[in-house]
């Protein structure tokens, strides 16, 4: 649904040119929430400004729904006709609303449609159909200042959706927002998605917001995806940035001389006691470091760090059972196998290796 090729937006700032985004390739399955998760200044914003071509790309192509958006931008800073008739099926929730504050809540969705040049009848309808959908059918009358901040984002959502897109573009659209509003507006994405069958690419800072309503994801860095896939995906991926970053297990080594496994847990073997069986299959004492659970995608997938007995090559039976159960096993090393324990923490490397 949503394909970029070799993207490259390079900005002018005070005399230098500053690259914000060097050569993306990203794929966007039709009906998939898709998020992009990166620090700031990773180049998210740009990217999803450059999907709709609100942002003219340096060079690279944009395609959306068999379109190529970057063959219709032409020369000129104005967008052509046939450029507006894409962007039209593709709506843009934005992290501060962009609510026009002299008109109703029902005269801020009907804009677009006003630009598009539906009939006053069709305009009101359809905006109080949206208003509906999104939870706020008694907010038509109001203006954005009567609303909350998770109110107004609802009625930036129905005004994205009003030139029925095929996809829905979010930048950092719950940022905002507190905890509990943020869960809200993520299960309306979420549902939008599967009641319009809607492809959402959405761009944020928050790992629990890939976590909660994400099939796919890419990690951003300096302007490049150094990271994308599935979350099943990511989550069986030896040595996984993202997957350490969406479900993070700490925990030291107790002394020198053992083994520090990070295993992680997905679907039905989530609920098995795998552990307590390798215990007792082996009569090994394990030690839990470190342990992280949730559920994505409505599957249980968890994380834990423990520690055997003795060294790596004195393990291999017992960890081969873990991964004869399903799991995923990485041999975590750390700098200095030696240090004590009570030592200051150092940063983990993990051994990658295959979990078949």
């Amino acid at each position: 649904m949503i394909t970029t090729t070799g993207l490259t937006k390079v900005y002018a700032s005070r005399g230098r040119e500053v690259t914000a985004l060097d050569g993306v390739d990203l794929h966007v399955r039709e009906g998939e929430v898709f998020g992009v998760i990166g620090q700031s200044g990773a180049g998210k914003s740009s990217l999803i400004r450059c999907v709709n071509l609100l942002e003219r790309p340096t060079s690279g192509t944009v395609t959306v729904d068999g379109v190529d958006l970057t063959a219709l931008a032409g020369r000129g800073p104005r967008a052509g006709k046939e450029l507006r008739a894409a962007r039209s099926r593709i709506g843009m929730v934005f992290q501060h609303f962009n609510l026009l504050s002299s008109r109703t809540v029902q005269g801020n969705i009907e804009l677009p449609l006003e630009i598009l040049g539906v009939s006053g009848r069709e305009r009101s309808r359809k905006a109080l159909e949206l208003l509906d959908l999104v939870g706020l059918a008694d907010k038509a009358k109001a203006y954005p200042g009567q609303l909350s901040g998770g109110q107004k984002q609802r009625v930036g959502i129905a005004r994205a959706l009003a030139g029925d897109p095929k996809v829905l573009l979010s930048d950092e659209a719950t940022s905002a927002l507190d905890p509990e509003t943020t869960r809200s507006i993520l299960q309306l994405l979420r549902d939008l998605n599967q009641q319009l069958g809607l492809t959402v690419l959405l761009i944020t800072h928050e790992m629990d917001v890939v976590k909660t309503i994400c099939d796919s994801a890419a990690l951003m860095k300096r302007g490049r995806v150094v990271e994308t896939g599935t979350v099943a995906e990511l989550l069986a991926t030896p040595g996984s940035e993202l997957a350490a970053e969406l479900f993070p297990v700490t925990g030291r080594a107790t002394g020198p001389g053992g083994t520090v496994i990070d295993v992680t847990f997905q679907g039905e073997a989530a609920g098995r006691p795998v552990i307590s069986q390798l215990s007792r299959t082996y009569n090994i004492d394990i030690s839990i470091l470190g342990a992280a659970m949730d559920t994505v995608g409505g599957r249980q997938i968890g994380r834990m760090r423990i520690e055997l007995p003795g060294p790596y090559e004195e393990n291999v039976v017992p960890i081969g059972f873990l991964r004869e159960q399903g799991l995923q096993v990485d041999h975590v090393e750390y700098a200095d196998e030696a240090e004590p324990a009570d030592a200051p923490a150092q940063t983990p490397a993990l051994v990658k290796e295959s979990a078949k």
